[in-house]
């Protein structure tokens, strides 16, 4: 009599790891779209509390079973892999079950429904047949899927789930940007019209204005009339203000930072790291401006014409400069890394009211597009020249083009090489570092540029102290405004644009500062720990090169890279299960 084969540990984890990756980017599969990956690309998504439900369902099997395994009969990287996808899963289940986007309509990517049709669909590449018809699948369920997040809004509304009238009317002014456009102008056809198949644009043109713009317009017609009327107004932006928003806050919180660190906690650092850039302000202050106090430089930045843009091609020009600095000088300070070239993207003027200043767009794994800075060129005389160069190191090279685009080559299973705003911590934690490590690097054009990056800096410390100010202790956007223009440099509109953007995506701001510092916190750690043995090239190879991960993890990851080195320096191999001396993690 045969008896059925008991899967070992390692087949059970990858299983496991590819049913979150399925469960995940069928759910949200314009996500998937914008990680480069193209097999999800025929979906629509459906926005329906059923769905959510159901996700929530499959993720918390997941957790189950990970959660019973056997994890003795690991070896070293698949207890990372096992680590890391308990993270991801019981983060992205949480995500699903609370659904905080469905009680904040809004136009911002990533976390706006409506937004992420407008940025992933023009996105998509049709290089043959089947991404043809994946393009064309997609295109045709979305007149449907706009239907279903119309009925989601309504449903969460009667539950008490209302939205921001300023989430509300950001959505609103979104949909009717894009129907104001000729049809023939619509972003949505952009991958037919790439595609170089005239038939294949004339079907997609046909299915738009018959389908999509009618979705369109009735969406923006429910929210007009169903939604604003009793939307939240600015003194209830936070997500506590909801049914079951002061849950979900605090699990989007411990999901974007990794961490167990409290609401209190992360708005006592945000002071903190504030605090600690004051003696930076002065002395680059001093010198770039002849100026020392802090809102004397404030006042100098943000009315100073010369420091301010004239055409749209200074700022991509900008960028531009600065990307070609840090590669020039990448191979220098990182290993050698073989991955696809970055461009500078300028970001949809009707998307702009919505849009943070830049993003990055990771390439597509089949090679069919390039990364991409994405960057605001809008109102150039409305933009800092100041700002720009720190946005490219974030955004392209040493920040997310060089992590994101090195992630995809590594030997790891898929639901690792792909994370973006699943692993926020870590990847934007990077991208600030970078801002800061650019400075070591020497890749700044001027004092200038570096009270730019300052400005930065202080912008994400106040993301610390807003995003818990809005969402814990209930302030008003206009406290939050407020607080943000006395902190950092920049406009007040930015600043405004900037606050709506936590309002509207409850935890994801906190991820940068958290993440940055607990990088910084490893590399001095190992550099005491090794002294001149310690090797900047490779404790950079050491963070990006197990791709993105939960802190916890990475704290585990740079304690084993830093008692490698000690062990070859010394020739003296610590016992077996050692810790290096301040090795366990402040994250919980």
């Amino acid at each position: 009599m045969s008896h059925p084969v008991t899967p070992d540990a390692s087949t059970t984890l990858a299983e496991l790891g590819e049913r979150y990756f399925r469960t995940q980017h069928s759910y949200d599969p314009y996500n998937a779209t914008l990680l480069g990956i193209t097999e999800f690309d025929h979906l629509a998504g459906d926005p329906g509390r059923a769905a959510g439900e159901q996700a929530a369902a499959d993720f918390a099997a997941i957790d189950a079973e990970l959660a019973a395994l056997d994890t003795t009969a690991l070896d070293p990287a698949g207890l990372v892999d096992h680590s890391v996808l308990t993270v991801l899963s019981r983060g992205a289940g949480r995500d699903a079950h609370h659904a905080l986007w469905a009680a904040n309509a809004s136009a911002k990517g990533y976390v706006s429904r409506q937004g992420l049709v407008f940025q992933a669909v023009p996105a998509m590449t049709v290089t043959d047949a089947d991404g043809a018809e994946r393009y064309e699948h997609r295109l045709a369920g979305l007149g449907s899927f706009l239907q279903a997040l119309g009925e989601r809004y309504r449903e969460e509304a009667a539950r008490g789930r209302t939205s921001t009238r300023l989430g509300v009317t950001h959505a609103i002014s979104q949909l009717e940007g894009h129907l104001a456009l000729d049809l023939d102008a619509d972003a949505l056809l952009g991958p037919a019209t790439r595609s170089g198949d005239p038939a294949l644009r004339e079907r997609a043109r046909e299915t738009v204005a018959s389908s999509v713009r009618p979705g369109m317009a009735a969406l923006a017609d429910l929210l007009r009339t169903e939604l604003l009327p009793g939307a939240r107004p600015d003194d209830r932006v936070g997500i506590a203000q909801v049914p079951g928003g002061e849950e979900g806050y605090a699990d989007a919180v411990a999901r974007h930072t990794t961490t167990g660190l409290s609401p209190g906690e992360i708005h006592q650092i945000g002071l903190d790291t504030l605090a600690e850039l004051q003696p930076r302000w002065s002395e680059i202050g001093r010198r770039a401006l002849g100026e020392s106090d802090f809102p004397a430089i404030a006042a100098r930045l943000r009315t100073d014409p010369a420091l301010r843009f004239r055409t749209r091609e200074e700022i991509v020009d900008v960028a531009e400069r600065a990307l070609q600095r840090a590669q020039q000088a990448q191979d220098a300070w990182f290993p050698r890394y073989d991955i696809p070239p970055c461009v500078i993207e300028e970001i949809n003027p009707i998307d702009a009211e919505g849009s943070a200043l830049a993003y990055y767009r990771p390439p597509a794994v089949d090679g069919s597009r390039p990364g991409a800075h994405c960057l605001l060129s809008t109102h150039p005389q409305e933009r800092f020249r100041f700002e720009y160069e720190t946005l490219a190191f974030h955004e392209s090279v040493p920040g997310h083009h060089l992590q994101l685009a090195t992630a995809q080559t590594l030997d790891l299973p898929r639901y690792r090489q792909h994370l973006d705003v699943e692993a926020c911590s870590f990847n934007e934690g990077w991208g600030l570092y970078a801002e800061r490590l650019a400075e070591e690097m020497g890749l700044y054009s001027d004092d200038v540029a570096l009270l730019g990056m300052l400005s930065f800096s202080a912008l994400r410390a106040c993301r610390l102290v807003v995003d818990t100010g809005v969402h814990h202790l209930g302030w008003s956007r206009g406290q939050a405004v407020e607080f943000m223009w006395q902190h950092t440099a920049t406009t007040r509109e930015h600043i405004t644009s900037e606050v709506d953007r936590y309002i509207c995506w409850p935890g994801q701001a906190l991820a940068y500062t958290i993440g940055q510092r607990e990088i910084v916190r490893l590399r001095d750690r190992a550099q005491a720990a090794l002294g001149p043995a310690f090797d900047l090239v490779g404790f950079h190879g050491a963070v990006l090169g197990s791709g993105a991960l939960p802190l916890p993890v990475l704290d585990q990851t740079i304690a084993r890279w830093t008692a490698g080195l000690a062990d070859t320096a010394t020739g003296t191999p610590a016992p077996a299960g050692a810790p290096v001396e301040g090795g366990t993690s402040t994250w919980t």
